[in-house]
Protein backbone atom coordinates (compact mmCIF):
# COMPACT_ATOMS: atom_id res chain seq x y z
CA UNK A 1 0.00 0.00 0.00
CA UNK A 2 2.75 2.49 0.96
CA UNK A 3 4.62 1.83 -2.29
CA UNK A 4 1.83 2.99 -4.61
CA UNK A 5 2.57 6.06 -6.73
CA UNK A 6 -0.91 7.58 -6.89
CA UNK A 7 0.31 10.39 -9.16
CA UNK A 8 1.26 7.78 -11.77
CA UNK A 9 -2.27 6.30 -11.99
CA UNK A 10 -3.86 7.07 -15.38
CA UNK A 11 -7.13 8.86 -14.64
CA UNK A 12 -8.10 9.03 -18.33
CA UNK A 13 -8.91 5.32 -18.18
CA UNK A 14 -11.99 3.72 -16.65
CA UNK A 15 -11.81 2.78 -12.97
CA UNK A 16 -10.74 -0.84 -12.37
CA UNK A 17 -13.48 -3.23 -11.26
CA UNK A 18 -11.31 -5.25 -8.87
CA UNK A 19 -10.52 -4.20 -5.28
CA UNK A 20 -8.41 -2.67 -3.85
CA UNK A 21 -7.14 -1.38 -7.23
CA UNK A 22 -10.44 0.43 -7.80
CA UNK A 23 -10.02 2.38 -4.56
CA UNK A 24 -6.40 3.29 -5.44
CA UNK A 25 -7.79 4.82 -8.66
CA UNK A 26 -10.33 6.88 -6.71
CA UNK A 27 -7.73 7.96 -4.14
CA UNK A 28 -5.66 9.33 -7.04
CA UNK A 29 -8.73 11.07 -8.47
CA UNK A 30 -9.71 12.55 -5.10
CA UNK A 31 -6.14 13.85 -4.67
CA UNK A 32 -6.61 15.84 -7.87
CA UNK A 33 -9.90 17.38 -6.72
CA UNK A 34 -8.56 18.24 -3.26
CA UNK A 35 -5.43 19.82 -4.75
CA UNK A 36 -7.51 21.95 -7.14
CA UNK A 37 -9.78 23.10 -4.30
CA UNK A 38 -6.78 23.94 -2.09
CA UNK A 39 -5.28 26.06 -4.89
CA UNK A 40 -8.61 27.79 -5.42
CA UNK A 41 -8.94 28.89 -1.78
CA UNK A 42 -5.21 29.40 -1.20
CA UNK A 43 -4.67 26.98 1.70
CA UNK A 44 -4.71 23.32 2.66
CA UNK A 45 -8.10 21.70 3.23
CA UNK A 46 -8.62 20.29 6.73
CA UNK A 47 -10.63 17.45 8.26
CA UNK A 48 -11.95 16.31 11.63
CA UNK A 49 -13.18 12.76 12.26
CA UNK A 50 -15.31 12.33 15.40
CA UNK A 51 -15.85 8.76 16.60
CA UNK A 52 -18.84 7.62 18.63
CA UNK A 53 -19.06 4.11 20.10
CA UNK A 54 -16.88 1.04 20.30
CA UNK A 55 -13.33 0.06 19.39
CA UNK A 56 -14.56 -1.32 16.08
CA UNK A 57 -15.66 2.22 15.23
CA UNK A 58 -12.34 3.61 16.44
CA UNK A 59 -10.54 1.24 14.08
CA UNK A 60 -12.84 2.25 11.20
CA UNK A 61 -12.05 5.90 11.91
CA UNK A 62 -8.33 5.18 11.51
CA UNK A 63 -9.17 3.96 8.00
CA UNK A 64 -11.10 7.16 7.26
CA UNK A 65 -8.17 9.26 8.49
CA UNK A 66 -5.76 7.23 6.36
CA UNK A 67 -7.72 7.99 3.19
CA UNK A 68 -8.25 11.67 4.01
CA UNK A 69 -4.55 12.25 4.62
CA UNK A 70 -3.60 10.41 1.43
CA UNK A 71 -5.90 12.56 -0.70
CA UNK A 72 -4.46 15.78 0.72
CA UNK A 73 -6.50 16.84 3.73
CA UNK A 74 -4.70 17.93 6.93
CA UNK A 75 -6.07 16.94 10.35
CA UNK A 76 -7.77 19.67 12.40
CA UNK A 77 -8.86 18.63 15.93
CA UNK A 78 -11.49 21.39 16.16
CA UNK A 79 -14.48 20.39 14.04
CA UNK A 80 -15.68 24.00 13.97
CA UNK A 81 -12.57 24.94 11.94
CA UNK A 82 -12.50 21.87 9.65
CA UNK A 83 -13.45 21.79 5.96
CA UNK A 84 -14.53 18.13 6.10
CA UNK A 85 -16.30 16.93 9.25
CA UNK A 86 -17.15 13.25 9.57
CA UNK A 87 -19.19 11.63 12.33
CA UNK A 88 -18.56 7.90 12.63
CA UNK A 89 -21.74 7.07 14.50
CA UNK A 90 -22.91 4.52 17.07
CA UNK A 91 -26.50 3.43 17.52
CA UNK A 92 -26.34 1.02 20.47
CA UNK A 93 -28.36 3.51 22.54
CA UNK A 94 -30.93 5.95 21.22
CA UNK A 95 -29.43 8.90 23.09
CA UNK A 96 -26.33 8.43 20.90
CA UNK A 97 -28.55 9.24 17.91
CA UNK A 98 -29.87 12.35 19.62
CA UNK A 99 -26.33 13.58 20.26
CA UNK A 100 -25.52 13.30 16.57
CA UNK A 101 -28.66 15.22 15.55
CA UNK A 102 -27.83 17.96 18.04
CA UNK A 103 -24.30 18.39 16.75
CA UNK A 104 -25.47 18.23 13.14
CA UNK A 105 -27.72 21.21 13.73
CA UNK A 106 -24.73 23.24 14.90
CA UNK A 107 -22.67 22.15 11.88
CA UNK A 108 -25.40 23.38 9.53
CA UNK A 109 -24.78 26.96 10.69
CA UNK A 110 -21.02 26.54 10.20
CA UNK A 111 -21.49 25.26 6.67
CA UNK A 112 -23.39 28.39 5.64
CA UNK A 113 -20.26 30.38 6.47
CA UNK A 114 -17.89 27.93 4.76
CA UNK A 115 -19.02 27.01 1.22
CA UNK A 116 -16.09 24.57 0.87
CA UNK A 117 -17.24 22.48 3.84
CA UNK A 118 -18.22 18.82 3.48
CA UNK A 119 -20.18 16.96 6.17
CA UNK A 120 -20.06 13.16 6.19
CA UNK A 121 -21.98 10.63 8.27
CA UNK A 122 -21.09 6.95 8.50
CA UNK A 123 -21.21 4.03 10.92
CA UNK A 124 -23.93 2.01 12.58
CA UNK A 125 -26.54 4.76 12.91
CA UNK A 126 -26.60 5.16 9.11
CA UNK A 127 -27.71 1.54 8.69
CA UNK A 128 -31.13 2.49 10.07
CA UNK A 129 -33.50 3.50 7.22
CA UNK A 130 -35.49 5.86 9.46
CA UNK A 131 -32.28 7.76 10.31
CA UNK A 132 -31.35 8.25 6.66
CA UNK A 133 -34.86 9.46 5.85
CA UNK A 134 -34.70 11.98 8.70
CA UNK A 135 -31.34 13.31 7.53
CA UNK A 136 -32.57 13.64 3.92
CA UNK A 137 -35.57 15.60 5.15
CA UNK A 138 -34.20 17.71 8.01
CA UNK A 139 -30.45 17.98 7.37
CA UNK A 140 -30.19 18.51 3.63
CA UNK A 141 -26.80 20.19 3.98
CA UNK A 142 -25.14 16.80 4.69
CA UNK A 143 -22.89 15.78 1.79
CA UNK A 144 -22.12 12.12 2.32
CA UNK A 145 -23.90 9.21 4.02
CA UNK A 146 -22.58 5.64 4.09
CA UNK A 147 -22.82 2.70 6.46
CA UNK A 148 -20.71 -0.01 8.03
CA UNK A 149 -20.44 -2.38 5.06
CA UNK A 150 -18.82 -0.14 2.45
CA UNK A 151 -16.32 1.96 4.39
CA UNK A 152 -13.65 0.72 1.98
CA UNK A 153 -15.38 2.83 -0.74
CA UNK A 154 -14.71 6.10 1.10
CA UNK A 155 -12.42 7.61 -1.56
CA UNK A 156 -14.85 6.61 -4.31
CA UNK A 157 -17.73 8.28 -2.46
CA UNK A 158 -15.70 11.47 -1.96
CA UNK A 159 -15.07 11.60 -5.72
CA UNK A 160 -18.78 11.08 -6.38
CA UNK A 161 -19.56 14.05 -4.12
CA UNK A 162 -16.98 16.29 -5.84
CA UNK A 163 -18.47 15.41 -9.23
CA UNK A 164 -22.17 15.46 -8.38
CA UNK A 165 -22.72 18.59 -6.24
CA UNK A 166 -25.44 16.75 -4.31
CA UNK A 167 -25.93 14.59 -1.21
CA UNK A 168 -24.38 11.16 -1.83
CA UNK A 169 -26.05 8.21 -0.06
CA UNK A 170 -24.58 4.73 -0.32
CA UNK A 171 -26.05 2.29 2.20
CA UNK A 172 -25.80 -1.49 1.85
CA UNK A 173 -28.18 -3.74 3.75
CA UNK A 174 -25.54 -6.45 4.18
CA UNK A 175 -22.38 -7.79 2.58
CA UNK A 176 -19.96 -10.69 2.65
CA UNK A 177 -17.21 -8.53 1.15
CA UNK A 178 -13.90 -7.81 2.91
CA UNK A 179 -11.38 -5.59 1.10
CA UNK A 180 -7.75 -5.81 2.21
CA UNK A 181 -4.74 -3.49 1.85
CA UNK A 182 -6.41 -0.11 2.18
CA UNK A 183 -4.91 2.96 3.90
CA UNK A 184 -5.08 3.46 7.64
CA UNK A 185 -3.57 6.03 9.99
CA UNK A 186 -3.00 4.65 13.50
CA UNK A 187 -3.71 6.75 16.55
CA UNK A 188 -0.81 5.13 18.44
CA UNK A 189 2.57 4.14 17.00
CA UNK A 190 3.10 1.27 19.45
CA UNK A 191 -0.31 -0.43 19.61
CA UNK A 192 -3.14 -1.05 17.18
CA UNK A 193 -6.56 -2.60 16.81
CA UNK A 194 -6.85 -5.36 14.22
CA UNK A 195 -10.23 -6.49 12.91
CA UNK A 196 -10.37 -10.27 12.70
CA UNK A 197 -14.07 -10.45 11.85
CA UNK A 198 -17.09 -8.28 11.16
CA UNK A 199 -20.77 -8.56 12.03
CA UNK A 200 -22.64 -10.66 14.56
CA UNK A 201 -24.96 -13.69 14.46
CA UNK A 202 -26.11 -13.67 18.08
CA UNK A 203 -29.24 -11.46 18.03
CA UNK A 204 -29.37 -10.67 21.73
CA UNK A 205 -32.88 -9.34 22.17
CA UNK A 206 -31.76 -5.88 23.37
CA UNK A 207 -29.07 -5.30 20.73
CA UNK A 208 -29.26 -3.50 17.38
CA UNK A 209 -25.73 -4.50 16.29
CA UNK A 210 -26.59 -7.55 14.09
CA UNK A 211 -29.05 -5.37 12.18
CA UNK A 212 -26.51 -2.62 11.48
CA UNK A 213 -23.23 -4.58 11.29
CA UNK A 214 -24.63 -7.56 9.37
CA UNK A 215 -23.86 -11.27 9.57
CA UNK A 216 -20.59 -12.65 10.88
CA UNK A 217 -17.76 -12.85 8.40
CA UNK A 218 -14.19 -13.71 9.33
CA UNK A 219 -11.06 -12.40 7.69
CA UNK A 220 -8.64 -14.86 6.14
CA UNK A 221 -6.04 -15.77 8.78
CA UNK A 222 -3.19 -15.14 6.32
CA UNK A 223 -4.42 -11.56 5.82
CA UNK A 224 -4.60 -11.04 9.60
CA UNK A 225 -1.08 -12.41 10.11
CA UNK A 226 0.26 -10.28 7.25
CA UNK A 227 -1.33 -7.14 8.71
CA UNK A 228 0.08 -7.79 12.18
CA UNK A 229 3.56 -8.55 10.77
CA UNK A 230 3.42 -5.21 8.96
CA UNK A 231 2.35 -3.43 12.13
CA UNK A 232 5.17 -5.01 14.15
CA UNK A 233 7.69 -3.99 11.46
CA UNK A 234 6.33 -0.46 11.91
CA UNK A 235 6.92 -0.43 15.69
CA UNK A 236 3.74 -1.96 17.13
CA UNK A 237 4.31 -4.11 20.23
CA UNK A 238 0.65 -4.72 21.23
CA UNK A 239 -2.39 -5.62 19.15
CA UNK A 240 -6.05 -5.72 20.13
CA UNK A 241 -7.95 -8.30 18.07
CA UNK A 242 -11.43 -6.95 17.39
CA UNK A 243 -14.79 -8.57 16.66
CA UNK A 244 -18.32 -8.46 18.01
CA UNK A 245 -17.74 -12.05 19.18
CA UNK A 246 -14.14 -13.11 18.66
CA UNK A 247 -14.84 -16.56 20.13
CA UNK A 248 -16.82 -17.53 17.05
CA UNK A 249 -14.03 -16.51 14.66
CA UNK A 250 -13.43 -18.76 11.67
CA UNK A 251 -16.75 -20.56 11.42
CA UNK A 252 -17.54 -19.20 7.95
CA UNK A 253 -14.08 -19.61 6.45
CA UNK A 254 -13.60 -22.05 3.55
CA UNK A 255 -11.04 -23.79 5.73
CA UNK A 256 -12.50 -23.37 9.26
CA UNK A 257 -10.13 -22.23 11.99
CA UNK A 258 -10.91 -21.61 15.64
CA UNK A 259 -10.07 -18.42 17.49
CA UNK A 260 -7.70 -20.41 19.70
CA UNK A 261 -5.82 -21.64 16.62
CA UNK A 262 -5.61 -18.09 15.25
CA UNK A 263 -4.13 -16.89 18.56
CA UNK A 264 -1.48 -19.60 18.39
CA UNK A 265 -0.45 -18.40 14.91
CA UNK A 266 -0.34 -14.75 15.99
CA UNK A 267 1.78 -15.71 19.01
CA UNK A 268 4.52 -16.89 16.61
CA UNK A 269 5.04 -13.39 15.19
CA UNK A 270 8.49 -12.21 16.24
CA UNK A 271 8.62 -8.76 17.83
CA UNK A 272 5.00 -8.81 18.95
CA UNK A 273 4.95 -8.51 22.74
CA UNK A 274 1.29 -8.43 23.72
CA UNK A 275 -2.02 -9.75 22.40
CA UNK A 276 -5.40 -8.52 23.63
CA UNK A 277 -8.86 -9.30 22.28
CA UNK A 278 -12.49 -8.36 22.68
CA UNK A 279 -15.31 -9.08 22.84
CA UNK A 280 -15.76 -12.65 24.10
CA UNK A 281 -19.22 -14.24 24.30
CA UNK A 282 -19.50 -16.65 27.25
CA UNK A 283 -21.44 -19.24 25.23
CA UNK A 284 -18.52 -19.66 22.81
CA UNK A 285 -15.57 -19.51 25.20
CA UNK A 286 -14.04 -22.95 24.63
CA UNK A 287 -11.78 -25.14 26.74
CA UNK A 288 -9.33 -24.95 23.82
CA UNK A 289 -9.17 -21.15 24.15
CA UNK A 290 -8.69 -21.36 27.91
CA UNK A 291 -5.82 -23.81 27.39
CA UNK A 292 -4.16 -21.51 24.84
CA UNK A 293 -4.47 -18.55 27.22
CA UNK A 294 -2.97 -20.60 30.05
CA UNK A 295 0.15 -21.49 28.06
CA UNK A 296 0.63 -18.24 26.15
CA UNK A 297 3.59 -15.94 26.73
CA UNK A 298 1.96 -13.02 24.92
CA UNK A 299 -1.80 -13.04 25.60
CA UNK A 300 -2.53 -10.43 28.25
CA UNK A 301 -3.89 -11.52 31.62
CA UNK A 302 -7.21 -9.84 30.99
CA UNK A 303 -10.52 -11.20 29.77
CA UNK A 304 -13.59 -9.08 29.11
CA UNK A 305 -16.51 -11.48 29.51
CA UNK A 306 -19.91 -9.71 29.40
CA UNK A 307 -22.44 -11.36 31.70
CA UNK A 308 -25.28 -8.78 31.19
CA UNK A 309 -27.38 -10.34 33.98
CA UNK A 310 -26.96 -12.84 36.81
CA UNK A 311 -30.49 -14.18 36.37
CA UNK A 312 -30.87 -17.25 34.15
CA UNK A 313 -34.47 -16.23 33.49
CA UNK A 314 -33.45 -12.80 32.25
CA UNK A 315 -30.53 -14.25 30.28
CA UNK A 316 -33.03 -16.43 28.42
CA UNK A 317 -35.17 -13.38 27.64
CA UNK A 318 -32.00 -11.63 26.45
CA UNK A 319 -31.32 -14.59 24.10
CA UNK A 320 -27.83 -14.98 25.53
CA UNK A 321 -27.72 -18.82 25.27
CA UNK A 322 -26.14 -19.50 28.67
CA UNK A 323 -27.28 -19.69 32.29
CA UNK A 324 -25.85 -18.20 35.46
CA UNK A 325 -24.43 -21.62 36.32
CA UNK A 326 -22.75 -22.01 32.91
CA UNK A 327 -21.16 -18.56 33.21
CA UNK A 328 -19.80 -19.31 36.69
CA UNK A 329 -18.37 -22.60 35.41
CA UNK A 330 -16.55 -20.73 32.60
CA UNK A 331 -15.14 -18.32 35.19
CA UNK A 332 -14.03 -21.23 37.37
CA UNK A 333 -12.20 -22.85 34.44
CA UNK A 334 -10.42 -19.67 33.35
CA UNK A 335 -9.38 -18.80 36.92
CA UNK A 336 -8.08 -22.32 37.45
CA UNK A 337 -6.04 -22.18 34.24
CA UNK A 338 -4.89 -18.54 34.57
CA UNK A 339 -4.93 -17.74 38.33
CA UNK A 340 -3.85 -14.09 37.90
CA UNK A 341 -6.41 -13.31 35.19
CA UNK A 342 -8.20 -9.96 35.41
CA UNK A 343 -11.92 -10.30 34.63
CA UNK A 344 -14.10 -7.43 33.49
CA UNK A 345 -17.71 -7.47 32.33
CA UNK A 346 -20.80 -5.62 31.07
CA UNK A 347 -24.05 -5.59 33.09
CA UNK A 348 -27.47 -4.29 32.08
CA UNK A 349 -29.88 -3.19 34.83
CA UNK A 350 -33.63 -2.91 34.33
CA UNK A 351 -34.15 -5.29 31.40
CA UNK A 352 -37.91 -5.76 30.74
CA UNK A 353 -39.45 -8.05 33.34
CA UNK A 354 -36.48 -7.87 35.73
CA UNK A 355 -37.69 -8.44 39.29
CA UNK A 356 -35.91 -7.70 42.55
CA UNK A 357 -35.10 -11.42 42.74
CA UNK A 358 -33.49 -11.28 39.28
CA UNK A 359 -31.50 -8.24 40.35
CA UNK A 360 -30.33 -10.07 43.49
CA UNK A 361 -29.01 -12.82 41.19
CA UNK A 362 -26.96 -10.16 39.40
CA UNK A 363 -25.56 -8.88 42.69
CA UNK A 364 -24.77 -12.48 43.62
CA UNK A 365 -22.77 -13.12 40.45
CA UNK A 366 -20.84 -9.88 41.00
CA UNK A 367 -19.99 -11.03 44.54
CA UNK A 368 -18.98 -14.52 43.39
CA UNK A 369 -16.85 -13.49 40.40
CA UNK A 370 -15.37 -10.34 41.99
CA UNK A 371 -14.66 -8.42 38.78
CA UNK A 372 -11.72 -6.07 38.43
CA UNK A 373 -14.18 -3.66 36.86
CA UNK A 374 -17.63 -3.69 35.32
CA UNK A 375 -19.30 -1.48 32.75
CA UNK A 376 -22.79 -1.01 34.13
CA UNK A 377 -25.66 0.19 31.94
CA UNK A 378 -29.27 1.13 32.48
CA UNK A 379 -31.36 -0.79 29.93
CA UNK A 380 -32.04 1.43 26.94
CA UNK A 381 -35.07 0.56 24.82
CA UNK A 382 -33.75 0.22 21.29
CA UNK A 383 -36.37 0.57 18.55
CA UNK A 384 -36.18 -2.37 16.15
CA UNK A 385 -35.09 -4.94 18.74
CA UNK A 386 -37.35 -7.65 20.26
CA UNK A 387 -36.80 -6.30 23.79
CA UNK A 388 -38.27 -2.91 22.85
CA UNK A 389 -41.65 -4.58 22.26
CA UNK A 390 -41.59 -6.61 25.50
CA UNK A 391 -44.11 -5.92 28.22
CA UNK A 392 -43.15 -5.28 31.86
CA UNK A 393 -40.73 -2.42 31.13
CA UNK A 394 -39.25 -1.61 34.55
CA UNK A 395 -40.14 1.84 36.02
CA UNK A 396 -37.33 4.40 35.85
CA UNK A 397 -37.16 4.98 39.60
CA UNK A 398 -36.78 1.24 40.28
CA UNK A 399 -34.05 0.93 37.64
CA UNK A 400 -32.18 3.94 39.04
CA UNK A 401 -32.26 2.49 42.55
CA UNK A 402 -30.95 -0.88 41.34
CA UNK A 403 -28.28 0.77 39.21
CA UNK A 404 -26.99 2.77 42.19
CA UNK A 405 -26.88 -0.33 44.38
CA UNK A 406 -25.05 -2.33 41.72
CA UNK A 407 -22.54 0.45 41.11
CA UNK A 408 -21.74 0.68 44.82
CA UNK A 409 -21.17 -3.09 45.00
CA UNK A 410 -19.03 -3.17 41.85
CA UNK A 411 -16.85 -0.26 42.94
CA UNK A 412 -16.24 -1.66 46.42
CA UNK A 413 -15.25 -5.09 45.10
CA UNK A 414 -13.15 -3.60 42.27
CA UNK A 415 -11.14 -1.47 44.69
CA UNK A 416 -10.41 -4.57 46.81
CA UNK A 417 -9.52 -6.77 43.82
CA UNK A 418 -7.34 -4.18 42.09
CA UNK A 419 -5.26 -3.50 45.22
CA UNK A 420 -3.87 -7.04 45.47
CA UNK A 421 -0.84 -6.18 43.29
CA UNK A 422 0.47 -3.49 45.66
CA UNK A 423 4.11 -4.15 46.53
CA UNK A 424 4.79 -6.23 43.39
CA UNK A 425 6.78 -5.44 40.25
CA UNK A 426 4.96 -5.57 36.92
CA UNK A 427 5.74 -5.13 33.24
CA UNK A 428 4.08 -1.96 31.98
CA UNK A 429 3.58 -0.70 28.42
CA UNK A 430 4.17 3.05 28.60
CA UNK A 431 1.37 4.80 26.70
CA UNK A 432 1.53 8.55 27.36
CA UNK A 433 2.55 11.48 29.48
CA UNK A 434 0.17 11.69 32.45
CA UNK A 435 -2.80 13.98 31.79
CA UNK A 436 -2.53 15.76 35.14
CA UNK A 437 1.20 15.73 35.93
CA UNK A 438 3.77 16.03 33.09
CA UNK A 439 6.49 14.59 35.33
CA UNK A 440 4.64 11.26 35.37
CA UNK A 441 4.15 8.66 32.65
CA UNK A 442 1.03 6.52 32.30
CA UNK A 443 1.26 2.88 31.34
CA UNK A 444 -0.85 -0.26 31.28
CA UNK A 445 -0.16 -3.61 32.89
CA UNK A 446 -0.99 -6.91 31.25
CA UNK A 447 -4.19 -7.05 33.33
CA UNK A 448 -5.27 -3.69 31.80
CA UNK A 449 -4.83 -1.63 34.99
CA UNK A 450 -3.18 1.79 34.67
CA UNK A 451 0.03 2.76 36.47
CA UNK A 452 1.41 6.30 36.91
CA UNK A 453 5.11 6.69 37.65
CA UNK A 454 7.96 9.21 37.20
CA UNK A 455 9.54 9.13 33.76
CA UNK A 456 9.89 10.92 30.44
CA UNK A 457 8.50 10.80 26.90
CA UNK A 458 11.35 8.63 25.60
CA UNK A 459 9.70 5.68 27.35
CA UNK A 460 6.46 5.85 25.31
CA UNK A 461 5.89 2.60 23.43
CA UNK A 462 8.35 0.63 25.56
CA UNK A 463 7.62 -2.10 28.09
CA UNK A 464 9.31 -1.27 31.40
CA UNK A 465 9.33 -2.85 34.85
CA UNK A 466 7.55 -0.83 37.53
CA UNK A 467 7.29 -1.32 41.29
CA UNK A 468 3.68 -0.76 42.43
CA UNK A 469 3.97 1.42 45.54
CA UNK A 470 0.36 2.29 46.21
CA UNK A 471 -3.08 1.18 44.98
CA UNK A 472 -5.46 4.09 44.34
CA UNK A 473 -8.62 2.14 43.64
CA UNK A 474 -8.54 1.65 39.87
CA UNK A 475 -4.93 2.61 39.23
CA UNK A 476 -1.51 2.44 40.85
CA UNK A 477 1.25 4.87 41.72
CA UNK A 478 4.61 3.27 41.03
CA UNK A 479 8.30 3.80 40.48
CA UNK A 480 10.57 2.58 37.72
CA UNK A 481 12.77 -0.38 38.58
CA UNK A 482 16.43 0.25 37.74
Amino acid sequence: MNNIDFDAIDLTKEAPVTEPERQYYYIAKARKYVSEKAQEIGRNLTFCVTTFGCQMNARDSEKLVGVLELIGYKEEPDEEKADFVIYNTCTVRENANLRVYGRLGQLGAKKKKNPHMFIGLCGCMMQEPTVVEKIKKSYRFVDLIFGTHNIYKFAELIVTRFESERMVIDIWKDTDKIVEDLPSERKFSFKSGVNIMFGCNNFCSYCIVPYVRGRERSRNPKDIIREIEGLVADGVVEVMLLGQNVNSYGKNLEEPMTFAQLLQEIEKIEGLERIRFMTSHPKDLSDELIDVMAHSKKICKHLHLPVQSGSSRILQKMNRHYTKEHYLEVVRKIREAVPDISLTTDIIVGFPGETEEDFQDTLDIVRQVRYDSAFTFIYSKRTGTPAAAMEDQVPDDVVKDRFDRLLKEVQQISAEVCSVHQGTTQDVLVESVNDHDPSLMTGRMSNNLLVHFPGDESMIGKIVTVYLKEAKGFYYMGELCK
